[in-house]
């Protein structure tokens, strides 16, 4: 899937990251594979080659790697060259490996201005800004309980999403023990504590029912007792719900034919008013900026 935005100034206050799947029993790199290094690259798709799956970009000085020009690269996955169109720019990665075959390929492209104004991508998704009244979204939490949004009104609401099959540690399992370590340090404080609440929404309701939520949620928390989630829900939506979640939270999620999910990253602080307060794209937040943020909205 390639995500596709209507300007850089969008692009600016979002991040696409790798997709989240289990690993195929391919040779196929990813960024954190450590025989290939990633660089950025940004630059104007010139053509494409469906039969050798390349696409030639007329690119950018790629810091570290290589001066500006135009020249051909092979696709890591050549499925998504169907999506790209002469003039449209793009951001990618260039994997370039270090064993002696220098082989050279590109992944996660993201089309940040299209080149050919006739089409539209299958979704709209809206990036969460500061000042947006956040929809009343139902979810069902770990205790098989209704719950809203609207509830958590008068605290300081921290919601990210995750799916409990997700295989690479770098995603949902990273995010989730940050949740951990902010919920920990938030209870040295109960002034603030009773000001805030976390939130874990799946976007895998036919999986994670309730009871495996509640287990997920335990090995985070440390306990499996009822009051161990007062303080930290994980819950989710129905499948319609999931979808008008994730286009108004800035998450983008593809399934293949195996169930296997490609997902995108999204926290968000809402207010005690129903507001976003802040949005983190992707998984570069650090616990302490997001924990002083939500002091501050706190009043701390």
């Amino acid at each position: 899937m390639i995500r596709r935005y209507a300007s850089l100034t969008i692009l600016a206050a979002t991040i696409l990251l790798p997709g989240c799947h289990k690993a195929a029993s391919s040779d196929q790199p990813s960024s954190a594979d450590s025989s290939y290094k990633t660089y950025k690259l940004k630059g104007k798709v010139m053509s494409t080659n469906l039969k050798t799956g390349e696409v030639t970009v007329n690119h950018q000085a790629i810091p570290g790697f290589m001066e500006a020009m135009t020249m051909p690269y092979k696709v890591k996955d050549p499925g998504v060259l169907s999506e790209l169109h002469p003039g449209d720019v793009i951001t990618a990665d260039v994997l370039v490996s270090q064993t002696p075959d220098a082989d050279i390929l590109l992944d996660h492209i993201v089309v940040v201005a299209q080149g050919k104004p006739d089409y539209k991508p299958t979704s709209q998704y809206h990036v969460p800004s500061p000042g947006d009244a956040v929809p009343d979204f139902k979810l069902r939490n770990q205790d098989d309980r209704a719950i809203s949004l609207n509830q958590f009104r008068g605290k300081q609401l921290l919601v990210t999403f995750i799916y409990t099959r997700c295989p690479m540690p770098e995603f949902c399992p990273r995010v989730t023990r940050q949740f951990a370590q902010i919920d920990r340090q938030l209870q040295s404080d109960p002034a603030v504590y009773s000001k805030t609440h976390l939130l874990c929404v799946s976007f895998d309701p036919e999986n994670d029912t309730p009871a495996r939520l509640r287990a997920y949620g335990a090995t985070y928390i440390g306990s499996d007792a009822k009051s161990a989630f007062a303080h930290w829900d994980f819950a989710v939506p129905d499948k319609a719900t999931v979808d008008k979640m994730a286009q108004f939270f800035d998450v983008g999620i593809t399934k293949d034919s195996e169930a296997n999910i490609t997902h995108t990253l999204s926290t968000t602080l809402i207010g005690a008013d129903g507001k976003v307060n802040q949005f983190y794209p992707g998984n570069e937040w650090t616990v302490e900026q997001v924990l002083a943020d939500v002091k501050h909205g706190a009043g701390a």
